[in-house]
């Protein structure tokens, strides 16, 4: 049964219930929570998120991790697993949802005034979003779900290995590298998206004068 509900998310035939939230926090070392679907503060998300508070990170960070894990939370509690006791197959189907599903954040108006999704302006070169969740926010969404289980790993909580697959060449490679040093190539990890490569953007010199002209500062 928990096999057929995970091919119907990876395969984009069923959603996830809008259940949980993100909420502000009350204190200083917490300035966001994630609650349940019945309002409660979810605990072990609270303790990760006050970890990364400690290291210096930016409310606003905190913010962007606790929506990562409120996704991952939403697919754990329709399944109706425990958060440590996901595996792998929690984090394809995570995946698989998240290249099939809708950004909510990417509604776009009907009158025609919006360009086409994915389509690129043709004065900057700068690409619209596409309608789903981009390569580099699921790949954000793996490593926010990676640090959650490796935080608790450390206090002997949680599944015996991160669910999350890891780049073990990528660890390698970077582990002792000098910052004067190229970047090495290195294999994506499992279920990690492939993120495009932009070309730089520039503005053909007549469209960069027009507002110059418009505003009479050039002839």
């Amino acid at each position: 049964m928990v096999e057929d509900v995970r091919r119907a998310l990876m395969e984009g035939k069923c959603s996830l219930p809008e259940v949980g939230a993100v909420a502000a926090g009350t204190t200083r070392d917490l300035p966001f929570v994630l609650l349940d679907a019945d309002g409660c503060e979810v605990g072990p998300v609270s303790a990760y998120l006050r970890d990364l508070m400690l290291g210096d990170v930016s409310p606003l960070t905190c913010r962007s991790y606790g929506f990562g894990l409120l996704r991952w939370h939403r697919l754990l509690w329709f399944l109706q697993i425990p958060w440590d006791r996901a595996t792998e197959a929690e984090v394809a189907a995570l995946v698989g949802w998240l290249r099939e599903a809708h950004n909510p954040q990417r509604l776009r108006k009907r009158n025609g005034a919006s360009p086409p999704p994915g389509s690129v302006n043709l004065k900057t070169g700068k690409p619209s979003l596409r309608e789903g969740y981009a390569p580099s926010t699921i790949n954000h969404n793996l490593s926010v779900v990676s640090g959650f289980y490796a935080f608790h790993a450390r206090f002997g909580a949680g599944p015996v290995g991160n669910p999350v697959p890891a780049s073990r060449g990528h660890r390698q490679a970077l582990a002792h590298r000098s910052p004067l040093e190229p970047t090495p190539v290195f294999r994506r990890g499992r279920l990690r998206q492939k993120v495009p490569v932009q070309a730089p953007r520039s503005i053909p010199d007549h469209l960069w004068d027009e507002p110059a002209r418009r505003d009479g500062l050039r002839p």
